[in-house]
């Protein structure tokens, strides 16, 4: 007999990227990454696949399986897949919504609850044991999870605080793709005074300016394009950054400044796209009508 399970998870934009100070914050938005998990009794591998990627990358997907399956003690086998709204290697969580979203459907198959902590924790071990992310991102993950804003101590995997509001995003998503594992950690934490300001800002709900102040800071230290920045503070926006360590920018609009916004950015010579969308307050979600063991 096959178990089978489903569900979601959103991808984010940065506020306090943690890789300085190990302090992050982080917004859902409303782009969905699905994972679907097939399990069989019995010992053998699991396999990953990763739709419209043939030749990605699959060992964070398999081994947050693995590790669901261990925190359970059982011994199955089977595949899982995963299909996604979020751009790849663009800054976007991608990563941290695959995790969750695996460890969901796998949970979803089993017929199993979790506590929302330890499920999150479960996809950030993941991402460190595969080398995709230098902290583990727990910021990140938390606001794939839960959706909203949240700010967190990663170091310590505790949220100090979660919110929600209400805004459109407008994202720029240029062609480039980068990968957290080979971010300049040096200079990333030579700026960790400043970052320390902008994760006071995002801890007394001034998301904007956090998230502005940390979009300088990070352009400058990995060698990002701050015009994209500039562009969006001439049309208006409050908060704009560079998101987790590049190469997309996100931006806080309304319905105003994005149609200005829009236009400044599709004039950049960077070969990229646009992409509309809010920030989400609702969160992950295993899908019903599976299943289970």
């Amino acid at each position: 007999m096959n178990y089978t399970g489903h569900a979601y998870a959103l991808g984010a934009g940065t506020i306090v990227n943690a890789i300085a100070t190990w302090k992050g914050a982080a917004f859902a938005v409303d782009l969905k990454t699905f994972a679907a998990v097939e399990l069989k009794k019995g010992d053998g591998k699991i396999s990953g696949f990763i739709e419209g990627q043939p030749d990605a990358d699959t060992r964070l997907i398999e081994r947050t399986v693995e590790l669901v399956l261990e925190y359970f003690d059982v011994k199955m086998h089977g595949s899982v897949k995963t299909w996604s709204q979020i751009p790849l290697a663009s800054g976007l969580k991608s990563s941290s919504a695959a995790a969750n979203a695996t460890v969901l459907a796998t949970l979803d198959a089993l017929g199993e609850d979790m506590d929302p902590i330890d499920s999150i924790k479960i996809g950030v071990k993941a991402s460190l044991d595969v080398g995709v992310s230098i902290t583990g991102a727990f910021d990140d993950a938390c606001a794939s999870f839960f959706g909203g804003v949240v700010v967190t101590d990663n170091k310590i995997r505790e949220i100090e605080l979660r919110d929600e509001k209400i805004s459109d995003v407008l994202i720029f998503a240029p062609d480039r793709k980068t990968f957290s594992s080979d971010t300049n950690v040096t200079r990333s934490r030579l700026i960790a005074p400043w970052v320390d300001m902008a994760y006071e800002l995002a801890l007394a709900r001034n998301y904007e300016e956090a998230m502005t102040l940390n979009g300088f800071l990070y352009c400058n230290a990995l060698g990002f394009n701050t015009e994209p920045i500039m562009l969006a503070l001439e049309e208006g926006v409050r908060g704009v950054t560079l998101s987790g360590t590049g190469p997309s920018y996100v931006a806080l609009v309304d319905s105003y400044s994005e149609t200005k916004l829009k236009k400044r950015w599709s004039e950049l010579e960077i070969s990229g796209k646009l992409i509309s969308t809010k920030i989400y307050n609702e969160g992950a979600k295993k899908l019903a009508g599976c299943d289970h063991i």
